[in-house]
């Protein structure tokens, strides 16, 4: 049976070198399904977005940080956009949530056709003026392959990232999770040869969670030979933030034109948010008494500067 709830572990080693974040994040991409009604392959390929944005989220210090992980390829799955807090919390759509494409050359659902070649974008908000933009070149598609070379590449960290998501005939999914291996500032060398020999020894993720192994068991065949403690875990979700409130803000906040179209259809304006699905109507006059509201208040906080007094002159 598969976990009611996502979890996230973490493990260092005795000498700090290396950390390893593992994730079983079954329930958050079924909820994700749920949702969004994706076919095989966009289960997988979002599935396996989501949990990289977990694990690479669960990284973030602050409360008020999040990250925002997005693939956009030439695939036919269009934009991928994940989004998740410092506690691992996650959301995320594609543009094309049906794709469907023929399993790829290791008999395996094709992520990587679905995503093409492009760009992959990690943005960091850390309550800074402006957010971090990390860009990588899509290498695979493959999503794992992909986030391992922006750490190399970008944050220069050593990394390995593992995906996986297993999907059963009723498009269900029934395992999915990840991990991250990263060497820190000061790793062993000799411990190098044990991660890449345990790496290959512990094979799919996906199929390590679907026979029924935990994180603590997973950890463990990572560190193997390797002196290590576990320093934290913490529950996950599939976690969307979006209210009507906001909704109206935006709504408020467009221009005469756009906000005319609106007014000269006549009809109750409709919102859906693309990570839930939850849709807010607001009726015309709402809308038209919220921007009287919105610009009365702005004419209060800004107030027109006066006008200037006369010039003075030279005494003449």
């Amino acid at each position: 049976m598969p976990r009611e709830t996502s979890i996230i572990k973490r493990a260092i080693s005795r000498d700090g070198g290396i950390r390893v974040i593992f994730c079983d994040s079954t329930a958050v991409v079924r909820r994700s399904c749920e949702i969004h009604h994706t076919s095989k392959t966009m289960t997988a390929t979002l599935g396996r977005a989501l949990t990289a944005t977990s694990l690479m989220s669960s990284l973030l210090k602050d409360r008020d940080n999040t990250l925002t992980l997005q693939f956009r390829g030439n695939g036919p799955a269009g934009s991928v956009i994940c989004v998740g807090d410092y506690k691992g919390n996650v959301r995320g759509y594609a543009d094309n949530m049906d794709v469907e494409l023929q399993p790829n050359a290791e008999g395996k659902l094709n992520v990587g056709g679905a995503i093409g070649r492009g760009s992959m974008y990690v943005i960091k908000d850390l309550g800074m003026s402006e957010p971090y933009v990390g860009v990588s070149p899509i290498v695979s598609g493959e999503i794992a392959e992909d986030v391992t070379e922006y750490f190399a590449a970008s944050e220069q960290t050593p990394t390995v990232c593992a995906l996986g998501v297993r999907v059963d005939r009723d498009n269900l999914c029934f395992a999915a999770g990840g991990y991250l291996v990263q060497l820190m500032p000061g790793y062993d060398e000799a411990d190098v040869g044990k991660l890449e020999t345990n790496v290959k020894m512990a094979g799919s993720i996906s199929k390590q969670i679907a026979d029924g192994h935990d994180g603590d068991e997973i950890i463990a065949m990572l560190f193997d030979g390797i002196e290590y403690e576990m320093f934290d875990e913490f529950d996950i979700a599939y976690v969307c933030p979006c209210d009507r409130d906001r909704y109206l803000r935006a709504l408020v906040s467009l221009n005469e034109k756009d906000m005319q179209e609106l007014y000269d259809a006549g009809e109750p304006v409709e919102t859906r948010c693309q990570f839930c699905g939850k849709t807010y109507v607001f009726a015309l006059d709402e809308l038209r008494q919220a921007r009287e509201t919105a610009k009365a208040e702005k004419e209060k906080n800004d107030p027109a500067e006066a006008p200037d007094g006369e010039e003075k002159g030279d005494g003449q």
